[in-house]
């Protein structure tokens, strides 16, 4: 079994800064892609960013150049550098990793920006 355990969501400023962390852990045998999207109210899950086995990044075009999303391989770990957060960042933020044939979830965080 593999889980998935973010932290470091919450509740901040607009302007502010959060950085997000999903660690994995079990039967983790090679990881592949990791990705961070986000369900805001009423709203369909929306992908806002992956880092690609290799090292690639990609992001979603309303979090360009505030979001960052990093990795640490021998902590089975990715991030999500949040900067310059606005009101409409407001969302459930969920990992995921691609390990084997499989995708795995993390349960989700919540970050509330205010105005």
């Amino acid at each position: 079994q593999v889980q998935l355990v973010e932290s470091g969501g919450g509740l901040v400023q607009a302007g502010g800064s959060l950085r997000l962390s999903c660690v994995a852990s079990g039967r983790i045998f090679s990881i592949g892609a990791r990705g961070w999207y986000r369900q805001a109210p009423g709203k369909q899950r929306e992908l806002v960013a992956f880092i690609s086995s290799d090292g690639s990044t990609n992001y979603a075009v309303s979090v360009k150049d505030r979001f960052t999303i990093s990795r640490d391989n021998a902590k089975n770990t990715v991030y999500l550098q949040m900067n310059s957060l606005k009101p409409e960042d407001t969302a459930v933020y969920y990992c995921n990793f691609v390990i084997g044939a499989s995708i795995y979830w993390g349960q989700g965080t919540q970050v509330t920006v205010s105005s």
